[in-house]
């Protein structure tokens, strides 16, 4: 594995026996999965190339069992990985040797459904399309839409703060979340939020979503309901570069338009979406927009037509409007598919997450375009023009000797450049181990220093989710207050990645 982990405490790994015994007595029947060929299937979560077996994986039924479990490892010093449906795409989840993988797969009940509140409460466990699907026959529906809304779990949306094609106009899962109920290492039941209005003092419920893991576990999700949208088109528009298509979208934006959803593919993931749906995009175009907007039919029609106008001033050369829920349906099929759909036309592919201000699009594509050549590797770009959330994938063999390294190389310049232009490392897939070590890019140690603290109010042994995040892990006790005498580091036994 290219990305270095914490080492095992062979303390942890010689008492396993024990460890799967006391968590069987807390987890009875199937709870426990301590077989090596059974346990395989955790060894990674979407970021497929790494990989590594856990110590034992615990898939607990139960709040007071999720409870006790973290109890028992806090009292233990045994390192805790929380999970949900496994895809993460920076290694979020990816688990560790000698620690217990929490699953909370088992937590797939909608627990209520109030409209009057406009809200649903959930087990972290149910899906993001599970969601919609319960209230989509009152005509609500649950807005931050990943393109892997049919597998991933609420809860690990609410790790990784996912977004998706519609979080241009409603906003990630932080805008849609009100409320958590999540357990501490030391095995306390906290909850924060709920249907009432904005609780005062520090925003802890901002800062429980994104924290990948590392402050707690969730074990309820209250989300935001949407009404949906009287009348929603999309319109695809096709350019001969992919720099007007970024021209365009800042465009709309400088407008004052803000579609419901605004998606821009270049020839290689159109092509293989197309081949892969078909949902009958232009193949003769270099560059491809969907814009969605929602709202009063007569609002959709103008603006349509402001934001066709637009194109054309841009060089579009293919407009094509949807004319039924069908074709609507059909258009996002395709940009949905299109990870999927680029696995088809490569043995490997490293999708990669960064935003940037959507005014530096066009010189970001030109950079990544030189970066192709440099590493000669094919990319096929997937965004979330609208809000500059950007999606390569970097197409590679890993069966070829050095292509991971070389991807993993392209994947790291990607995202210093997206630094480089003013934006930031991470959109809504993590940081996780993939992008761990790029911190120190993004932040000063003084900043790495400060959000280790707020790790340190939660988890002051730095068991939830160890090796992920933070390049240089230090004792709670001296954070801020470590320095190098005659050659000597302070705490030589702990990690530095």
């Amino acid at each position: 594995m290219s990305v270095m982990m914490p080492k095992p405490s062979q303390a942890i790994l010689d008492r396993r026996a024990a460890i799967v015994t006391a968590l069987r007595a807390i987890v009875p029947g199937e709870g426990v999965v301590d077989a090596a060929n059974e346990m395989a299937v955790f060894e990674s979560d979407g970021l497929t190339a790494y990989r590594q077996m856990p110590l034992v994986v615990v898939l607990p039924e139960s709040v007071a069992q999720v409870a006790a479990v973290l109890k028992y490892c806090h009292a233990e010093e045994i390192p805790v990985v929380p999970r949900g449906s496994g895809t993460s795409l920076s290694g979020g989840a990816l688990p560790l040797q000698d620690g217990v993988l929490l699953v909370l797969s088992k937590f797939n009940r909608i627990l209520e459904i109030d409209y009057d509140n406009r809200c649903a409460v959930v087990q972290p466990g149910v899906t993001n399309l599970g969601i919609t699907k319960a209230v989509e026959g009152q005509g609500f529906y649950y807005a931050p839409d990943p393109s892997s809304q049919i597998a991933c779990s609420i809860g690990g949306n609410v790790a990784e703060n996912s977004g998706g094609v519609h979080c241009l106009k409603y906003g990630l899962t932080a805008n849609n979340v009100i409320g958590v109920e999540f357990v501490t290492i030391e095995g306390e039941v906290m909850r924060l939020g709920g249907k009432h209005l904005d609780a005062e003092g520090y925003d802890l419920l901002g800062l429980m979503t994104g924290s990948e893991g590392l402050l707690g576990v969730v074990t309820e999700v209250t989300v935001r309901i949407l009404q949906s949208p009287e009348t929603a088109r999309a319109v695809l528009l096709g350019f001969p570069t992919s720099e007007q298509a970024g021209e365009c979208v800042a465009a709309i934006i400088a407008k004052g338009i803000i579609p419901g959803g605004m998606e821009m593919m270049d020839r290689p993931a159109i092509n293989a979406a197309e081949d892969f749906v078909h949902a009958g995009y232009p193949r003769d175009v270099e560059a491809l927009l969907i814009v969605e907007l929602d709202g009063p039919g007569a609002e959709v029609d103008h603006l349509l037509t402001e934001v066709e106008a637009i194109a054309r001033t841009n060089g579009a050369v293919t407009i094509k409007v949807s004319q039924s829920e069908e074709e609507r349906t059909a258009f996002w099929a395709g940009r949905k598919a299109a990870f999927p759909a680029v696995g088809r036309i490569s043995p490997d592919y490293y999708c990669m997450d960064g935003t940037i201000p959507r005014k530096q699009l066009p010189k970001v594509l030109a950079g990544m375009k030189a970066l192709s050549e440099k590493y000669d590797l094919r990319v096929a770009n997937v965004f979330h023009a609208g809000d500059g959330n950007l999606h390569p994938l970097i197409l590679y063999d890993a069966n070829k000797e050095g292509e991971l390294h070389r991807a993993e190389e392209f994947g790291n310049d990607i995202l210093r450049l997206c630094v480089e232009v003013g934006g930031v490392l991470t959109g809504e897939h993590g940081v996780g181990v993939e992008k761990r070590d790029l911190m120190p890019v993004m932040f000063s140690e003084d900043d790495l220093k400060h959000q280790q603290r707020v790790k340190c109010a939660f988890d002051d042994k730095h068991l939830l989710n160890p090796g992920k995040m933070f390049p240089v892990l230090h004792r709670c006790a001296e954070l801020g207050r470590m320095h190098v005498h005659k050659g000597q580091v302070a705490f030589p036994d702990l990690p530095r990645f």
